[in-house]
């Protein structure tokens, strides 16, 4: 993004053409790797802007993001397994976002100039050129999140230092139009390839803080308030179907908290930093299951978490961590998935059974076995002092793995999470 100086002295169209500028900056994409995607998973498709990328100032092309898409993946493997496919397009607009749906629909490759020409996002070819698998996707979608319309404004660029307020208001109301039946194809497109597919729409925040001077920012947030009318008319529009089509009223959690929420006063950039992510997850998360979840080790009240079907393993033998896996007491994780251990004291090994499969982990040795096969572990299990008591502790990720249940680990909320498969 350029280096523009917040000047809090100036006017409305001032205040408009550095969020305008700020919008039209390039910057090096975020780049993630593609996630596998299993027939069963609970499977979130995001689309949209660098929002829904994740993008904060100093990324690179190399830098993995932890944007809202992430935080709403964690969340969901609350619930059970959970896949996310981030289709966020760095500069995109409604528009470009209207012609991605509408060759995704076709089901075509198309080029990045077929999207939207100029987009400062050095992945355009392959999302063009990925137009079958993100087919694929949408048309498996149990949840599809939508965050666009920011950049729409930089139709008004050209012109905005040289027309009056009134001219302002009336070429903003033009694009708004614009931006409202483009969302509207995008959703009809949408719901015609998923038709049993939640879809959420966030609406726009404005990233200026009163302290802009409290005549731009009421402007600003009665802008951003008809961004979020034409959302909530979309929403009411397929309002017969089950609640599908909801919003996510993401401009009101940042109304006032602008600073805070934002890059804006650091650094000049009206993306959400951290802090905003989170908020936007949650209200992400809140709409889909009422609630926004975390563990004691996110909140720095334990090295690592376990979440077991949902249910956050609560012991006084606690996780431990050594040489990059995780070990658990086998009779706490054994008790929480519903398996039955059986331990030999003679040759200190332990037999796990769930359903159909049985885990054989002899305490001190790197081999294990699985349904009858070796299989190898670097760190093999150990014995643990805990109080007075002696504790086996086992590989985590090898022995559930072992079971037939899914593990998936987030570093930034120091969780494992164990779900069926």
């Amino acid at each position: 993004m350029k280096n523009v100086r917040l000047n809090l002295a100036s006017g409305l169209a001032g205040a408009l053409a550095l969020i305008l500028i700020l919008f039209s900056g390039t910057a090096a994409a975020p780049v993630k790797a593609a996630e596998a995607v299993q027939a069963d998973d609970y499977l979130i498709v995001s689309l949209g802007d660098s929002i829904t990328a994740g993008y904060e100032p100093g990324m690179t092309e190399t830098s993995v993001p932890y944007g809202f898409v992430d935080r709403l993946k964690e969340q969901g493997l609350f619930h059970g397994r959970t896949s996310a496919v981030n289709y966020g397009i760095l500069g995109l607009t409604s528009e470009g976002l209207k012609n991605y749906i509408t060759a995704i629909q076709a089901g075509s490759p198309v080029t990045a100039t077929d999207i939207q020409a100029n987009v400062p996002d050095p992945r355009m070819a392959s999302f063009a050129s990925g137009i079958t698998q993100a087919k694929a996707n949408l048309q498996k979608a149990d949840l599809i999140t939508i965050t666009i319309g920011g950049n729409d404004l930089l139709r008004l660029l050209p012109d905005v230092k040289n027309i009056s307020l009134e001219q302002l208001r009336a070429q903003s109301e033009e694009v708004l139009k614009a931006y409202g039946n483009n969302l509207r194809e995008v959703v009809r497109i949408l719901t015609e390839l998923n038709p049993s597919a939640q879809i959420l729409i966030a609406d726009q925040y404005q990233p200026v803080p009163k302290l802009a001077g409290e005549s731009i920012y009421d402007e600003l947030q009665q802008l951003a308030g008809k961004f979020t009318a034409i959302v909530d008319g979309i929403v009411a529009d397929h309002a017969n179907q089950a609640k599908l089509v909801k919003a996510a009223h993401v401009a009101a959690a940042f109304t006032g908290r602008e600073i805070s929420l934002t890059h804006i006063f650091s650094d000049t950039d009206i993306h959400p930093n951290q802090a905003g992510y989170e908020v936007i997850a949650k209200i992400f998360a809140e709409t889909v299951w009422g609630s926004f979840r975390t563990t004691t080790a996110k909140t720095g009240g334990a090295p690592i978490s376990v979440v077991v079907k949902g249910n956050e393993l609560n012991t006084p033998y606690p996780p431990i961590l050594k040489n990059g896996q995780t070990f658990v007491a086998i009779k706490d994780i054994t008790d929480a998935v519903g398996a039955i251990s059986k331990w030999d004291t003679r040759s200190s090994t332990a037999t796990i059974t769930y359903g159909s499969r049985t885990v054989v982990i002899p305490v001190g040795s790197k081999q294990i076995e699985v349904d009858g096969a070796p299989a190898a572990t670097a760190t093999p299990a150990f014995l643990q002092k805990v109080g007075k008591e002696n504790k086996t502790y086992v590989p985590l990720a090898l022995l559930v793995q072992g079971l037939g249940l899914d593990v998936q680990y987030s570093g930034k909320m120091k969780t494992v999470f164990i779900n069926e498969i």
